[in-house]
């Protein structure tokens, strides 16, 4: 298992050292390149898991919620971004890359602390660039983080009547 998880982390490592190469060195840019890169090492770990279907699920769940929140919330103060443009509010960047770190961290790292670190790290960096760039505030970066957290913590491996019975507190 131990081989497993490291060979994991190296080719994690290159992944992300092979995305900050071929990307254009700006915080920005490097921000939208890692946005795509987590989500990819994720569903790269889910195919190796045999949990693709359930990844691509969970990812289409999360990416719809954040595009509803902004076509929902319109023209009000809190969907506008600090570069004066709209539907901001989540930050769809930083939900994106959330969502990949943590099924990284969860599933794929073996409870190495290096690997769910690196995750997490990049996946803030991505926060942070969308703050950089002024294309979001705090709050839809904090929001955003939030949802791709929680996008690919919900609904993990649970049957729809197992949710079901746990929203409506029978047990699960």
């Amino acid at each position: 298992m131990k081989t497993v998880v490291n060979l994991r982390f190296a080719l994690m490592l290159v992944a992300l050292f092979g995305t900050f190469m071929i990307s254009p060195k700006q915080i920005e840019k490097l921000g939208d390149s890692y946005q795509i890169a987590l989500p990819m090492i994720g569903l790269g770990c889910a195919l190796a898991n045999g949990q693709l279907v359930d990844f691509s699920i969970r990812f289409a769940s999360q990416w719809s919620v954040v595009q509803s929140s902004k076509s929902l919330l319109g023209a009000a103060t809190i969907n506008q971004r600090p570069n004066g443009r709209g539907r901001g509010m989540p930050s769809g960047h930083t939900a994106t890359a959330f969502f990949g770190a943590s099924y990284i961290a969860t599933s794929c790292t073996g409870g190495n602390i290096w690997m769910k670190s690196t995750t997490y790290l990049t996946a803030i960096f991505v926060g942070g660039s969308r703050i950089e760039a002024k294309a979001h505030d705090i709050w839809q970066v904090l929001l955003g983080a939030l949802v791709g957290w929680l996008g690919d913590r919900a609904f993990r491996k649970i049957s729809p009547k197992a949710w079901l019975r746990r929203v409506l507190g029978r047990g699960g």
